[in-house]
């Protein structure tokens, strides 16, 4: 396993981050626990999860996590610890979103729930528009002064909100943002328009999330039990895409390769990109791939290749759609 910088901080991470978000809601807490034990076997110290996340009641994610931190064995002081606020977390007006009481009751409830004392990375799971900057800013000094959060993060952040953040940020003589987690991947490719390039100027390390497009992007043709073309999540988009779909496939045959694996080494070639998220449901789908992605060399007439299948707008901002 490789270990890089999260953005311009000096933490190392795994180059793939495990993404907890089925753990409750579809994976169930013994194959949870199994999963993130076979994650750490094999080298991947970096755990995402948010405090709402859990399916069954917000939350449940962070009590599974912490149930494997107690086992013992090392396990917390070997994982960087990633989890978010901003989620709705009961019917009470102050229990969600960004005002500088939910951000240090949230983070509170998450160091309960996942036995620990504190949090490495705290993530911002969305913008707040109605909470200025020097309260969100107080909150997270407040946090780490005390201990309780190390880093801060960001996710589904648009460019100009990773500049005002930071800028506020550097007014405070504080750290900021050092990562955001945004969507991308081979069809969704947005974030090349700006935040990419908001990540690169301010040292943010990019992580992106749903690297598959849901499956997707994992072989939706050549899949024996044809279950990830037959779900009604998927085949919306299967249609739209068909044509590039089945070339992309045919792409990775010629290449010998398994799609998925494919998709992640070519997250892994883009500047900024840290660590991809990779979320499995089942110790079955933690496979070879995304280990074998960080194997995989795409030489430039391959990247220019996926270029072609799975164009993107052109671009970093203003080029893509200005001269």
């Amino acid at each position: 396993m490789e270990y890089v910088r999260l953005g311009r901080s000096g933490l190392r991470v795994s180059r793939l981050c495990l993404g907890t978000m089925n753990f409750g809601g579809i994976t169930e807490e013994p194959d949870s626990h199994a999963i993130m034990e076979r994650a750490l076997e094999s080298g991947i110290n970096f755990f995402d999860t948010a405090n709402g996340y859990g399916g069954k009641y917000p939350g449940l994610t962070e009590e599974i996590i912490g149930r494997w931190f107690a086992q013992g064995h090392q396990r917390r002081d070997q994982v960087v610890l990633a989890t978010k606020v901003f989620a709705t977390m009961s019917d009470w007006p102050n229990e969600s979103r960004l005002s500088a009481r939910h951000i240090i009751s949230s983070c509170d409830a998450s160091l309960r729930r996942l036995q620990t004392d504190h949090i490495d990375l705290f993530q911002m799971h969305h913008v707040d528009r109605d909470t200025p900057w020097d309260e969100i800013w107080q909150a997270m000094e407040t946090l780490v002064v005390q201990g309780k959060v190390i880093y801060v993060g960001s996710s589904n952040f648009a460019g100009w909100h990773i500049a005002q953040a930071n800028e506020a940020a550097a007014k405070r003589h504080f750290l900021g943002i050092v990562s955001e987690q945004s969507v991308y991947n081979l069809l969704i490719r947005n974030v090349e328009l700006e935040v990419l390039p908001a990540c690169r100027h301010y040292g943010v390390g990019l992580i992106p999330y749903s690297p598959v497009s849901g499956g997707v992007l994992s072989g939706v043709f050549g899949h024996q039990d044809g279950a990830r073309r037959q779900s009604d999540r998927a085949k919306p988009r299967i249609e739209a895409h068909r044509p590039k779909l089945e070339e992309w496939e045919q792409f990775c045959s010629e290449l010998g390769e398994d799609p998925s694996a494919v998709a992640l080494s070519w997250l892994l070639h883009q500047e900024g990109v840290t660590a991809p998220i990779i979320g499995p449901r089942t110790m079955g789908q933690l496979t070879e791939a995304p280990f074998r992605a960080l194997e995989l060399e795409l030489d430039a007439d391959l990247l220019d290749r996926l270029d072609e299948i799975f164009p993107s707008q052109g671009g970093a901002a203003p080029e893509a759609y200005a001269w």
